[in-house]
């Protein structure tokens, strides 16, 4: 199933996009979708009977925000250096673990909504990612496979940097990831079902046209299933969260001299396989 959110910020409806490409109006069998939902199987087939039924509403998509597929997101877990060809394009050596750093819940906004450049930035940069949206409790899990098994969905995450804030302000990544409307997501959280490899997916971007990443989710250092297992160790993950995999080679940082950083009016464009396509302008903040 490919569930979204619509509606204006902070009062999204729930809904579903059919396999005809109709939207569906879901407010009547669920309150949203989110962790609750993800992790009531029951809910979900009641959704998955009434959209294969017909039963469902329709709604006019025309002039329709779309919101974060996900709302009451508890955190966002990110794993840093995860493709082997950005390891190497920024001089690092693969890691011998994930590299894990948090994003707030509050920097995740709708696939269309406006990117704001933070003010004194001269580094904004992207980055298109693989998102993994968790569906059941996960502690100490023991396995890759058990790691795929609590897997909800998957979904786009444009991962915004500021490469300044991140890297010569001191301290860890945060401040460089944490800025306002940072993590884009969307437009789809895109069941676990209609995805039966989350490595052979290609990763696409492109800033102002031209095209910028290209990958794929088989260059993974570290795969879908491993990550959440190797998460798990170190905190519980709940239905809901939210794990950003790493983005391949291609962004600003990767780029010779003189890096093309984002500014304000830069249009970025971004698609996963079959996960839906992203689109934001850039303003001043």
């Amino acid at each position: 199933m490919k569930l979204l959110r619509v509606g204006t910020a902070g009062a999204e409806r729930p809904a579903l996009l059919d396999a005809q490409g109709t939207l569906r109006d879901l407010s009547g069998l669920v309150d949203d979708i989110d962790g609750a939902l993800l992790a009531d199987d029951e809910a979900l087939g009641r959704i998955r009977a009434a959209g294969a039924a017909g039963e469902l509403p329709v709604l006019d998509a025309t002039g329709l925000r779309v919101g974060p597929p996900v709302g009451r997101i508890g955190k966002v877990v990110c794993i840093g250096l995860n493709y082997h060809d950005h390891a190497r394009e920024t001089g690092s050596a693969a890691p011998a673990e994930p590299v894990v750093f948090f994003k707030a819940a509050d920097t995740v906004v709708g696939p269309y909504d406006t990117v704001l450049v933070p003010r004194g930035s001269t580094k904004t940069d992207w980055e298109v990612e693989l998102a993994v949206v968790v569906g059941r409790t996960a502690r100490y899990l023991e396995s890759a496979e058990e790691g795929l098994a609590h897997v909800a969905g998957y979904a786009v995450a444009h991962d915004v940097s500021e490469r300044e804030f991140q890297m010569d302000r001191g301290g860890t990544w945060d401040k460089g990831k944490n800025c306002e409307t940072f993590n884009p997501l969307g437009p789809w959280l895109v069941t676990a079902d209609e995805v039966p490899d989350p490595q052979a997916l290609g990763l696409r971007l492109w800033v102002n046209g031209e095209p910028k990443q290209d990958g794929t989710t088989a260059d993974q250092i570290f795969p879908v299933g491993e990550v959440v297992r190797y998460v798990s160790q170190f905190m519980v993950l709940h239905p809901g969260d939210v794990i950003n995999t790493g983005t391949p080679a291609g962004v600003a940082f990767g780029q010779p001299e003189p890096k093309p950083y984002l500014r304000a009016g830069d249009v970025v464009e971004l698609e996963i396989e079959g996960l839906g396509r992203q689109r934001q302008e850039l303003k001043p903040a």
